[in-house]
Formats: structure tokens, sequence, C-alpha cells
């Protein structure tokens, strides 16, 4: 499986982004897609995800604003970032999850895009 992220950029605060993940290669047993975001000093964060079915979850700071979505024709997963703060500047991460169980999962990880929010 290889991720590529895209759509990565500098932009001010209040203003939007689309960053797209598109896939390749076999990809077994993958039963959930998302981003997660590292900002500077900190820990790798879930952002959003969408499993099989359509299921989404987001993180809580980020409901309302960020919307995921997967194109399985396309073999993509999108993410629309809205009304971006500063504190949304971290390297965005596209990720594709085989997940067997509560403490059982298979991780495949795109290279990380770069989004920074001006103030």
């Amino acid at each position: 499986v290889q991720l590529q992220a895209s759509g990565g950029g500098l932009v001010q605060a209040g203003g939007s982004l689309r960053l797209v993940c598109f896939t390749s290669g076999i990809i077994p047993d993958i039963n959930e897609m998302g981003w997660y975001r590292q900002a500077p000093g900190k820990e790798r964060d879930l952002v959003a995800v969408i499993r099989s079915g359509g299921i989404t979850n987001y993180a809580d700071v980020v409901k309302g604003r960020f919307t995921i979505s997967r194109d399985n024709a396309k073999n993509t997963v999108s993410l629309q970032m809205d009304s971006l703060k500063p504190e949304d500047t971290a390297v965005y991460y596209c990720n594709a999850a085989a997940i067997y169980s509560d403490i059982l999962r298979e991780d495949y990880w795109g290279q990380g895009t770069q989004v920074t929010v001006s103030s």
C-alpha cells in the first residue's frame, strides 16, 4: 500500500484547504482511512477517520469545521478544512488501517503534508 497526500499549504485564518490522499497497491483488510496531524513538539493526533460503511469520527477540535470523505472508485480520501485556525498548523498524515481488534491493528502512512495557518 502506498499513500500519497497532497493539498497542504499556507492559508490565512478563516480560510480553507482541501487535502487529498491517493492510495495505490493492494489494500488487504483496510477498514478505516483517515487523517492525523502532528504539530512541532507534540504527538501525532487523530483528526478524522472514515470507516467501511461511511461512519466518521472527528476530533472535538475540528468538529463542524472539517469534513472527511472517501471515493472508493478513485481510491482517495479527502479532508475539507474550513474556518482554519492557527492552531490547526501541523503536518497532516494520511492513514489507512486494518483494525482487527481493540489492541491489534496494522497502519499504513503517507509522507505528510504541511498545513500552515497564519493569524
